[in-house]
Order: structure tokens, then sequence, then C-alpha cells
């Protein structure tokens, strides 16, 4: 298994969908990819990009996300988010993330995600959900 390292790059891909639209989520007449979408696409990339070096037992969960999404994707365009890993800080990771469609760049920014153990975090949530 790879080290994780500085560097790491992982992308996602998507067409827009219906169920992807600002206007589904609220914002009538917005017949445009919405931002929370874009956020999932980036988060994923992330994931992409160091899901091959991470430790048995270990998954990653998104801590803090900054992006300005400056473009509009119409529906049925096709979407790229890029992730690259620029800083580790113990079980900190930071990306470097952007978001392109057919026409461009739509968004770019930055976004955390700290190093968790699955049955840690599993029995957290258990605990939560049972009282």
């Amino acid at each position: 298994m790879p080290e994780i390292q500085i560097g790491l790059k992982g992308q996602e891909e998507m067409v827009v969908e219906r169920k992807d639209l600002a206007s589904v989520m609220g914002n009538i007449g917005a017949e445009v990819l919405s931002t929370h979408r874009v956020v999932l696409l980036m988060e994923l990339a992330a994931r992409n990009a160091i899901k091959e070096s991470l430790p048995e037992g270990k998954m990653t969960v998104g801590t803090f996300i900054r992006i300005q999404h400056f473009a509009a994707t119409p529906l049925g365009s096709k979407v790229r988010a890029e992730a690259s890993l620029k800083e580790i800080d113990g079980r900190k990771l930071v990306f470097e993330v952007a978001a392109y469609d057919e026409f461009g760049k739509i968004a770019e920014g930055e976004n955390e995600q700290l190093i968790v153990s699955i049955d840690n975090f599993l029995a957290r949530i258990q605990k939560k959900t049972l009282g």
C-alpha cells in the first residue's frame, strides 16, 4: 500500500441530473448545478486521492471546506472535480480542490479531511442513536 504523501491526486466525475440542480433544493428557477453538489464532488475527489493509501480500518471524514463557486453549469453537463493533497498535519489532510465543466473552471477552494478509525466512528454514532 502506498504511503499518504503530499502531491497525491484524485478526481471524481458526474453528469448533472435533475436531482443535482439548485432549483430542487429550493432555489426556484436556478436550473443549474447546486453548490452543495459541487462540494460533495470535491470531497469525493479528495477521498479518491488517498483511498489506496489509507491503512486498514481507517477512513476520512470531511471537517472543513472553503470554496468559491463562480460559474453556473446546466443540466446534462459533464463535471469533473480534482483534488491534490497539499498538507498533512497528523491525522488532518488538506486538499486543494477545483471543479470544471465542459466550458472551464466552475469552482475552487480547499477541503480538510480527518483520518479516523472506522470502528471508533461507528461506535460514536451508535452511542448517539441508542440514547
